[in-house]
């Protein structure tokens, strides 16, 4: 495995400067947002997809600081019902597969999406619970539009190398958990699988370590994020909460630096799990933590990271095995 980061946590730096700042940390590998959520601060298709001097230059930074690229992000709703906006994010993820291709990796890392209730929807709607029965109703629209969009979208990646569309399960898209995951992939394909983010999923209430084993060579990225569950709280409110994340003394949970949410040995236990099965590739960190700034949260996480990550290849002379 590679200790990595998503770029973004410091969109401010000149792109030289975050390489040179990330390698001073001991970072090996970068994921770099190129549009939708995460931002083109490091990575702007429209001029990079354009002008091969300027590509050439890009790229030779990443190679100055022998970094490797995890994946390109362009996380949004390419689904959203304002058209609109559906359009802006389906630009940004076509372009982050033609970066992917003109770079010569085969990944990117985004989100589902999440449609409205009907064709005449002005915003998603994210539905929680089977009763009443209009929730059921919306969901067999919401995944129809779901799945005809990804077989669309799947074949064009193909067609440029991408074979690796790692989606981030987050509430309030329609892809959230492990259940939601496995249909898309067994509708769509195989180039459909997770970027595995414990954080979002312990809020939730699930076990990562579970959804590990259970989805198993469907894990194409790894998020390094935690999250604090608030006891207090959580009793009183559940952790259905829509508080601002500002509000963190109210709040259900928060998203914490690795290890200010659970300790090493929960850690370990999901790099473990990783290892078995069969995942070898970027531990990406995502600095969300409001208490921390981003230098102190970043080099926390990175503290953390390097004594539970596994680096090195497992023994195979084990004299039982």
């Amino acid at each position: 495995m590679k200790l990595g980061v998503c770029t973004n946590v410091v969109g401010n730096m000149p792109f030289e400067e975050a390489l040179k700042y990330f390698k001073s940390l001991g970072i090996q590998m970068v994921e770099i947002g190129c549009g939708g959520y995460p931002g083109k601060d490091h990575c702007d298709p429209d001029v990079l997809l354009n002008d091969e001097e300027k590509f050439n230059e890009w790229k030779a930074l990443i190679e100055k600081y022998d970094m490797e690229v995890s994946a390109f992000s362009c996380h949004g709703n390419p689904v959203h019902p304002n058209k609109e906006i559906a359009a802006e994010f389906d630009k940004a993820m076509h372009d982050a597969v033609l970066m992917a291709e003109k770079y010569g990796i085969h990944q990117i890392n985004c989100f589902s999406g999440c449609p409205g209730d009907s064709e005449t929807s002005q915003y998603p709607n994210w539905v929680t619970c089977p009763w009443p029965n209009d929730f059921g109703e919306i969901l067999k629209y919401q995944w129809k539009v779901l799945i005809d969009y990804w077989k669309g979208f799947v074949e064009f990646a193909k067609a440029h190398g991408v074979n690796k569309i790692a989606l981030e399960l987050h509430p309030g898209f329609c892809v959230y958990n492990t259940q939601t995951l496995m249909k898309l992939r067994e509708a769509v394909g195989p180039e459909i699988g997770a970027n595995f983010d414990p954080s979002h999923l312990i809020w939730q209430g699930m076990d990562p370590v579970t959804v590990i084993r259970e989805m198993g060579d469907a894990i194409f990225h790894v998020h390094a994020k935690d999250t604090r569950i608030d006891r207090a709280n959580t009793a009183k409110n559940g952790v259905l909460d829509t508080k601002s994340y500002a509000d963190e003394i109210n709040r259900s949970w928060i998203f914490r630096s690795v290890g200010y949410g659970n300790d090493a040995l929960y850690w370990k236990d999901i790099i473990s799990a990783l290892r078995m099965v069969g995942y070898d590739y970027a531990i990406s960190i995502e600095h969300e933590d409001s208490l921390m700034s981003k230098n102190e949260g970043l080099v926390k996480a990175v503290e953390m990271l390097k004594s539970v990550v596994v680096f090195e290849p497992k023994m195979t002379d084990l004299r039982w095995v």
